[in-house]
């Protein structure tokens, strides 16, 4: 490892860190070496990091000397935040806070910090197209992490906006469901909106084409993308792959926040933002871009392909 550039990945057992620690493993030619920082490194998706050559070190984004510790030595560093751990965007603000202090400290040459707009930018809190959450904020995943953007003025930053990833049809319950007539249906209120998705794999696979092109994006705003679709082709897409239909149901924002669930008035907003703003976010998430940093960008239908078995279908 001594000869090779080492990249501090935070969140190395979630799904962006995981894919980050995989691209460069499979590129043992490329002159970077993994070091995955995670809270527990004797978790189960740890030891098989290690296992496929990472380094592992125990750091956590709520203790900062941890955190001082683990980039040390590091060229690179890969700085993420995962709200629906904790749904507070304070605790996101100082989580990024501390990774940027720590990038500084460590002296680290290139951070990428996985970011999101300020949709108040777009919808300010007298808007009142969408209600304000938490006193605050419209979208406060979102809003709490383009503040955080603050945090790392004066450390060599790539800002990376990502995009809705397809693994939420597994894990966070957004798949198609069952319907009263028996037909799969996929309820999300985007009207005909194009929406930007990608592969969680993906913006890892993006991030190291990004590490790669050494300085070009330090100071940048990038976003990336797999696709950017409306729901009903998200629809037909899981019809094909399904082999059975699935109709898109556009509901209105209003009625996915009242679902009740944990977040669903955040995620009604951001649904809401994407639909209203979907131009500049589409424009913000260049697929030819994407493209260029990670030649093996996977499409939707090639994700589907890949992981239909793991939808749970209600």
């Amino acid at each position: 490892m001594a000869d090779k550039k080492i990249i501090a990945v935070v969140g190395a057992t979630g799904q962006q860190g995981s894919g980050l620690v995989k691209a460069i493993l499979a590129d043992p030619s490329g002159g970077f070496a993994a070091r995955a920082i995670t809270r527990d490194p004797n978790s189960d998706k740890a030891r098989e990091l290690a296992r496929l050559g990472a380094e592992v070190v125990a750091g956590d984004v709520d203790d900062a000397k941890s955190l001082e510790k683990a980039f040390a030595g590091a060229y690179g560093a890969y700085c993420v935040t995962f709200f629906w751990a904790h749904f507070s965007p304070e605790k996101e603000k100082a989580q990024a806070a501390a990774m940027a202090n720590a990038a500084k400290a460590a002296g680290v040459r290139h951070v990428i910090w996985s970011t999101l707009e300020d949709s108040r930018q777009w919808i300010p809190l007298s808007d009142d197209r969408m209600p304000t959450l938490m006193g605050q904020y419209k979208v406060p995943h979102f809003d709490a992490k383009g503040e955080a953007d603050a945090a790392f003025a004066g450390v060599p930053t790539t800002y990376l906006l990502t995009s809705f990833y397809w693994e939420n049809f597994i894990y966070f319950g957004m798949g198609p469901k069952k319907g009263p007539d028996g037909v799969l249906g996929l309820t999300m209120p985007l009207g005909d909106s194009k929406f930007p998705g990608i592969a969680s794999d993906d913006i890892g696979a993006c991030a190291y084409g990004i590490f790669k092109a050494g300085d070009a994006y330090i100071g940048k705003r990038v976003g990336i993308a797999g696709e950017h679709l409306t729901g009903a082709e998200m629809a037909a897409a899981f019809s094909a792959a399904l082999g059975q239909p699935v109709r898109y149901n556009a509901i209105e924002p209003a009625v996915y926040r009242s679902f009740g669930f944990p977040g669903a008035e955040d995620l009604g907003n951001m649904f809401q933002f994407n639909r209203d703003c979907s131009d500049d976010f589409c424009a913000a998430r260049s697929l030819a871009f994407s493209r260029g940093l990670n030649p093996g960008l996977k499409t939707f239908g090639a994700w589907l392909a890949e992981n239909k078995g793991r939808i749970p279908l209600e």
